[in-house]
Formats: C-alpha cells, structure tokens, sequence
C-alpha cells in the first residue's frame, strides 16, 4: 500500500478505531498521564485567578488608595506567576516521556527480511521519526487541550457569568462566526495535513537511495537528471506545506478579528454600564482579560486540531505497519513496559514457531554441543551437523518458481558447493536456510529436526554467514566482530582475526581493533571488509558455515591469504559454499549444479568434468580466453 492510499484512507479528523489503539499506549504511563492531568488543571486554575487578582487590586486597592492591599495583591499576582511557570515546566517534562518509537522499531526488527526489501527506507525511517513525533506531539499537545483548555473554557464562562451575566452574552454574539470561520479551516486543512505526510516519504526515500547511490550516479553522470526529480519532489512538499501554511495564515488572524470584535462590543457595552450602571471599573477590566483568555483556548483548540489531523494520517500510517505480519522465524524479544504486546505482534506473531512451544517432538532446547575448545574458546573439533534439502519447492510470488524440487543432502563435517548460472536459485537456498523465507513445498531439516521446529535464534547462533556484500555497523572495528555478544571475548577475537589472516590489516589502522568503523563501512576496501566478515563468523564459532560469493570482492592476493586459512575455518564444519568463480571450490568434497531452480547435476569436480555436462560448460567458459585449464591439475576436486 502506498502513502497515497494510506492517505485516502485517513480522511476522517478523528478515527475513533485508531484513537483506541493509541490510548493503550498511555497505559504503561499511568502514572504519568494523571500527574499530567492534575498539574495541567492546577495550572489552569492559577491562569483563572490572574484577572480576578487584577479585579480585586484595582477595586480595592487602587480605586481606594490602599497600598497595602495594592502591595499584598501585587506579591500575590508574581507569586501565582511564579506558580504558573513551574507548573508549565512539570507538564511538559511529565508528558515528554510517553511515546512509541521503541514500539515501532521493535516491530521492524521482527518483520520479514522480503516485507524490509520492499519497501523504501526512506519510508520506513518516515515512520520512526516522523510520524511517531507528531504522535508523541498530540500525546503532548493532547492532555493540555482536553484536560487544561476545556477546564479554562468552563472557569471562565463560570467567572464572567459571576461578574456579569450582560457582557457574556455579549462575548458569546460572536460564536457564530467564530464556528463558520472554524468549520471551514477544518475542511480545507484536511487534505493539505495529508499531502505534506505524503510528500515527505517520498523526498525522505529519494534522498536515502540517491544518497546510498551517489558513487554510481556520478559514474553514470546523472546528477542533473537527479537534480530535476528532486527538485519536482522538492517543490510538491514545499507546495504543500505553504498550502497547509496559507490555511494557518488566514484562519489565525480571522479568529484574532474576531476576538478584537468580542472585545470593541465588551469596552463598548460595558463602559456604558460603568459610567451608567454602575459596575466597577475592576469588573470591565477582568472582564476583558477573561474574554481574551477564552478565545486563547479557543485558537489553541483549533491548533490542537490540526495536529489531531497530522496524527490521525500519522497514526494510520504507523499501525498499517504494525499490523504488517512479523516473521513466523521472527526471534522472541524480551517484554518491554512502554507498549501493548497486542499492539506490537502484527498477524501471525503468536504460535509455536516462535519458541512460544516446540514443535512436536522436538524440544526447542536440544543443541548439539561443540567438541573441545581452545584457549580462546574457537573449537578445536566439532561433530558437525547434518542438513537435508527434501523436495524444496520455493517461490517469491505465486507459482513463478525459484527452486523446483530440490533435495540434497550435507553430511556432518561434509563441504558442499551450489554452482551454476545466474539465476538458478543458488542464493534462494541460503535465504531459506536462514529462515529468512519458508519453501511452499517440501522441507528442509537440521540434524533430523525441520526448521520450523528450531527457535530462530538458536537455529542462526549455529549458522555461519558471509556475504559477498559485507555489512558493517558504526562503531569500532572489535564492535562489528562481536555484534555485543558477552560471549566473544577479546583474546577471541584476536585469534579469529589472526586465523583468516585480518590482524595485519587491523593492526594497520588507526587504533587497531578500536579504530573507528564509520557507516557500512566506508574506509574500508571491499577486501577489508571481507576478512572482517570471515574473522566475525569464525569468532562465533559456528556448527554450519555458509558462503554466499564470499571471496568474489576481493583481489588475488586477498583470495590467497583467505584460502589459506579456509582449511582451519572450513575444519569439522558443514559447509555450504555458494560460488559463480569455479576456483573458490578446490576443497570442497561434492557439487551441486543447479539449473532453472532444479538440481542438474550432482558429484565431485573430476565426476562432473567427465559426464560433460552443464558444470562442464561452466568450467569451459569461466576458462575461456585465460591460462588455466579446466582439466588442470590443480582442479576443484
């Protein structure tokens, strides 16, 4: 669903279903909220006494020359000042804590890695920052319009109508048009609230890809073409912030011309009865400020009501992505006091394979325990584990099938390797294995288990993963190798760097392991990253180790130290070695070639080589026009 959808679909100024769903999110802060509710109508109760204190000095003190009263009243107006700031500070302190930006980027952790890779990141973080402040702004904004305005609304119709019940018929002559000025500001500002929303995801997604991509738009030359959409991008979210301005710009002013109206009729009207009637002059003046304090609640309303239409699209936006199915392999987080676990899960959250039971048969707590350590605690030996694909049927969308009826099998300690063509599937079985998507068909097991039976987290504790493109956090570089986990200690991480050969360029820079990494890395070459990326997952130690092209971004040089320790890495381990370079498999026990999503041929470098058969024609073209021989000596057998 796109933001013009979600927008068409947020047209109402209060969603009373959406407006529900927020208040839950007030429920953990309690607390918070009623300390909020009782300084805001104590606040509003020392802004009622300001024109009665005025009333009372010039009624009694100035009008009968008493400085001592004029002095007593004075002392008691700063003092309510005084009351009134500190007041305003609590409020807002108080309120400034509730909020659900945790809640919306716990949900994020927990969705499908297809559900991220489809939607533009600049959307996403729209959503995070955003949307969830002008939420958090009504949270705020909220509390001080129902509870303080419409508690100084109701004191100071209950004020005037004590002093005199004339002049607030008077002041309320202009309601009417007070209400037509209103109604109409309510239609017009509607769409435009919605269209700066709108517009803002789309220049927030713009700016994150053209930004990712800058190296490849200035390759391509496209900056002016760029340029151009930005700034049509550019220009319909400014068009629609000056529409949603120019409203503002008329409606405020029209409601301060209306108060000036209430108060010419008040000066008019009521001097006439102090110099007629005689009431006292102290009465037409508080009289006037009460009238200009009610029309102030009025225009703050009529603000608060704009942000309630900017939270309404906002709050449509938020929970259509809450209620976006998490992942069924999703990993457990720990409970948190700031949301409703209702409210976080989304569709399908709850059941068994998310570790809530097991899956029969299987407890979610059996592990194959690691054999003997050394004294960094890599292991020395491991059994291994034993992974079968069983008739894998597996498809992005519909039936437009990846893999059709695949099955192989990896035998404990055994290294296997996925070749052939672009498109065969090859990096589908990773994403499958990770859990990362489920097959339509058939199964997948580790260790006789099905991997819906497996609690993601332990499932992927004993998977090693390196990717051709290597991710890497801000942070230090012994950050990324650890990812936090307590687990990995120093010594550790020094021996795994030391083993895929990563220390000498570690130690090059500025700071050795604590030099600073900054986002994806970019001061890194592909081929640093790389042997990060190898001494990360050997510093976990993991039972199955998988390589997804995970030596085709580094130079020859880099490819030779990393092979020379890929003896110690791959030892004792399943491994399933992804690969389009044919010269990255030389150890690797059997071959898989894979063909149109189905298994095509299956056997070692020299079987596959005599059949004569697609991996055959792979080895030839890869060959082809340089020095090495398919048939060379030094063949991936």
């Amino acid at each position: 669903m796109n933001d013009h959808d979600l927008d068409e679909g947020a047209g109402r100024a209060y969603d009373h279903r959406l407006g529900r769903r927020l208040l839950v999110y007030l429920r953990p802060y309690r607390s918070q909220v009623a300390g909020a509710v009782v300084v805001t109508l104590a606040a509003a109760a020392v802004q009622l006494a300001y024109p009665w204190l005025t009333k009372e000095a010039i009624d009694l003190g100035i009008r009968h020359r008493d400085t001592y009263v004029l002095d007593r009243i004075a002392l008691a107006y700063l003092s309510a000042l005084a009351i009134g700031m500190g007041l305003g500070y609590l409020q807002t302190q108080v309120m400034q804590r509730v909020g659900l930006r945790r809640a919306v980027f716990r949900h994020l952790q927990r969705l499908p890695v297809a559900t991220i890779d489809r939607q533009p990141i600049g959307r996403l973080m729209t959503r995070v920052t955003n949307d969830v402040e002008v939420l958090n702004e009504l949270f705020t904004a909220g509390v001080d319009a129902l509870f303080g305005d419409l508690f100084i609304l109701i004191g100071i119709v209950f004020a005037m109508a004590k002093l005199n019940v004339e002049l607030l018929v008077v002041t309320f002559s202009v309601l009417p048009v007070m209400v037509v000025v209103t109604l109409t500001f309510r239609v017009k500002v509607r769409r435009a609230f919605r269209d700066v929303r709108s517009c803002l995801a789309k220049l927030n997604a713009f700016l994150n890809e053209n930004l990712g991509g800058m190296s490849t738009v200035q390759l391509l030359g496209r900056e002016s073409r760029n340029h151009a959409d930005f700034r049509d991008i550019n220009a319909a979210h400014r068009d629609a912030n000056l529409r949603a301005n120019r409203y503002h710009a008329v409606f405020f002013p029209l409601l301060e011309f209306v108060s000036a109206m209430a108060l010419a009729l008040i000066v008019w009207y009521g001097g006439r009865q102090v110099m007629w009637t005689g009431i006292t002059l102290g009465t037409l003046v508080a009289f006037i400020q009460y009238t200009q304090r009610f029309f102030r609640p009025l225009s703050d309303l009529s603000e608060k009501y704009g942000i309630l239409q900017q939270a309404m699209a906002s709050a449509e936006r938020i929970f259509e992505l809450l209620d976006t199915p998490v992942d069924v392999a999703a990993v457990p987080l720990p409970a948190q006091d700031d949301t409703a676990p209702a409210l976080v899960r989304g569709r399908g959250a709850a059941g068994p394979l998310n570790g809530a039971a097991g899956y029969p048969g299987y407890p979610l707590e059996a592990r194959v325990e690691p054999g003997p350590t050394d004294a960094t605690g890599l292991s020395v030996h491991r059994p291994g584990v034993r992974v079968e694909f069983d008739h894998v049927w597996f498809a992005y969308v519909g039936e437009r099938w990846v893999l059709e009826d695949v099955s192989f099998t990896l035998e404990p300690g055994e290294r296997v390797a996925v070749v052939g063509p672009t498109g065969a599937g090859k990096t589908t079985l990773t994403s499958l294995l990770m859990r990362f998507h489920a097959p339509q068909r058939g199964e997948i097991r580790v260790d006789g288990r099905p991997l819906a039976s497996w609690d993601p987290a332990e499932l992927r504790r004993r998977i090693g993963l390196v990717l051709q493109d290597v991710f890497l956090f801000s942070g230090t570089i012994e950050g990324n190798l650890t990812l936090g986990d307590p687990g990995i200690g120093p010594a550790r991480v020094r021996e795994a760097a030391r083993q895929v050969h990563a220390e000498g360029v570690i130690d090059r820079l500025p700071g050795g392991f604590a030099a600073e990494v900054r986002e994806r890395g970019a001061t890194l070459s592909a081929g640093e990253r790389q042997l990060l990326a190898f001494a990360r997952t050997l510093a976990r130690d993991p039972d199955l180790l998988v390589l997804d092209e995970a030596t085709s971004s580094v130079d020859t040089h880099t490819e030779r130290l990393i092979r020379s320790a890929m003896h110690r890495l791959l030892a004792g381990r399943t491994s399933l070695v992804i690969a389009h370079r044919l010269s990255t498999i030389h150890d690797v026990d059997r071959i898989v070639v894979l063909h149109h999503g189905r298994v095509h041929e299956t056997g070692t470098h020299a079987e596959l080589i005599a059949r004569r058969g697609l991996y055959h024609r792979l080895v030839q073209l890869q060959y082809l026009g340089g020095s090495e021989s398919p048939h060379a000596s030094h063949s991936v057998a």
